[in-house]
């Protein structure tokens, strides 16, 4: 199963209503969150129709109780490039660049490896995750003296910090690209540095000082800083694991990719200004450059998509070694959510991500329409649902072809479906969630990941024929997963 973030039709299926104040909403979803998995210090910062609401639980040191506050000052990891489509924004409106320009035109020397098949790697594709790259350079890493893990971390820690501009540009020239820059979505730092150093040549300025003019200063984030000062230091919160254990800090080389640190108010006056799309810039990073908000859009570094309820939502998150970061909000409901945190595992974004979904969720819906079954799914779903509830789930992909004939523009997307199939997976109800992954691979026959869906079902509902089949099917369409590979050749000999 691989978890995709998924967007939703515009439908305005649920009428909202303000059932709780926001501390007692707030409080409910951080003891929910609390239950889900570990967590050091948390910070959440809430803006509603103007109204600021500061929230802080936990403690940021292990063992001593010190609570997080308006002053604790923590890594934010990808939001940084946020900032950094910013300034690129700053850059068009200034006409000093197009989003459509090939990097190379403000890169120093040559790089005839920056382009697949003739296509370039234009800066819209350095800002909205297609641009081909790869997730780190150096995609080499010397071999470790530590055994565990993480020591491994503090070794790779101080690999990068030591890793200069000039190594990057140096290591750039070896970078070869498989795919046409634009065709798919893919997280890469290299590509936000890559980005803010073409930004330094635009401007002959560095990063830092280009975010104090255009951003820092001009929006009074007198808190986010790329490098915290000395006096601020007692206030930065140090990171951890999921078990607890202290972490590295942030490689001085993330630099337009994941540098900045910065304060529960600074993150929230930064929302509030998303929220309002005054500034021109703000506008330009929001507009989606790939994909559909019907399904997953990126503007630039923003993700967005249209909500369950026909809401507007962008957001982004980062997460470093030892602190986690999700921004969230939704510009027509004026409503906007900030969540730090200064402990990091493979699975704290999501837990995050939840939190602002259950505060959203409980804030402009009631009990009742929580607890109704297709809440949380769009009005596409809502409408099979309904069909299905009545003439069995055993009927759903002749229950989609009546509905597709009766509505010519009715339409699923892929991952709303596998997700509406995981939530009866993850109830119990297995023998639905069969089903709807069987509509889901007759929507999207060429999608590896439906078939991996519907083989994970059969697998745990004890039919190991389809499970194999379907597993051989994934391979199929997606060579080279090596970790699905390995799973069918135990399961074959089982």
């Amino acid at each position: 199963m691989r978890k995709l973030y998924i967007a939703i039709p515009l439908i305005f299926l649920f009428q909202p209503s303000r059932a709780q104040d926001i501390d007692t909403i707030v409080s409910h979803a951080v003891d929910k969150f609390k239950t889900s998995g570990a967590s050091m210090g948390l910070s959440v910062g809430v803006v509603d129709s103007g109204k600021i609401s500061f929230y802080h639980f936990g403690s940021i040191q292990k063992g001593v109780v010190t609570p997080p506050s308006n002053e604790t000052i923590y890594e934010i990891g990808s939001v940084t490039k946020t900032f950094t489509s910013l300034l690129l924004a700053q850059a068009v409106l200034d006409h000093r660049a197009k989003l459509t320009n090939d990097v190379r035109t403000f890169l120093r020397g040559k790089y005839p490896n920056l382009q697949y098949k003739g296509a370039p790697i234009g800066l819209m594709q350095l800002a909205n995750l297609t641009s081909g790259l790869p997730n780190n350079l150096p995609e080499k890493i010397p071999a470790f003296k530590s055994a565990d893990e993480i020591g491994q971390l503090f070794e790779i820690r101080s690999i990068h910090d030591a890793y200069t501009k000039h190594q990057f540009l140096k290591d750039l020239h070896a970078v070869i690209l498989t795919q046409r820059p634009g065709l798919a979505i893919a997280h890469s730092n290299t590509a936000a540095q890559l980005l803010g150093f073409t930004l330094e040549n635009i401007y002959d300025s560095s990063y830092q000082k280009l975010l104090a003019k255009f951003i820092t200063i001009p929006f009074k984030l007198d808190n986010t800083y790329v490098v915290v000062p000395t006096e601020k230091r007692v206030h930065y919160a140090h990171g951890y694991n999921d078990k607890g254990i202290s972490m590295p800090d942030i490689p001085q080389d993330a630099a337009a990719a994941g540098i900045l640190k910065s304060s529960l108010p600074d993150m929230v006056t930064y929302v509030k200004l998303q929220l309002t799309e005054q500034d021109d810039r703000i506008k330009l990073v929001h507009q989606p450059t790939w994909g559909e908000p019907g399904d997953v859009a990126v503007g630039l570094n923003w993700m967005v998509k249209t909500n369950f309820d026909g809401q507007r939502k962008i957001w982004a998150s980062g997460g470093t070694f030892g602190q986690s970061c999700y921004l969230c909000f939704y510009p027509e409901r004026k409503f906007g959510i900030v969540i730090l945190s200064n402990e990091s595992d493979g699975g704290t974004e999501d837990r995050l991500s939840n939190l602002a979904q259950t505060v959203y969720n409980e804030r402009f819906f009631t009990n009742d329409q929580r607890l109704a079954e297709g809440f949380g799914f769009s009005s596409p779903i809502n409408r099979l649902l309904d069909s299905l509830n009545k003439r069995g789930f055993e009927n759903a992909i002749s229950v989609m072809t009546e509905v597709k004939k009766e509505s010519p523009t009715f339409k699923l997307y892929e991952n709303e479906v596998n997700l509406w199939g995981y939530h009866y997976y993850f109830k119990g109800q297995k023998e639905k969630a069969l089903e709807i992954f069987k509509l889901n691979v007759n929507l999207y026959p060429l999608s590896a990941n439906t078939y991996d869906s519907l083989a994970e079902t059969y697998e745990e509902l004890g039919d190991k024929s389809n499970a194999i089949k379907n597993y051989e099917k994934e391979i199929e369409l997606s060579p080279g997963n090596k970790d699905i590979e390995d799973h069918l050749k135990k399961l074959k000999v089982r």
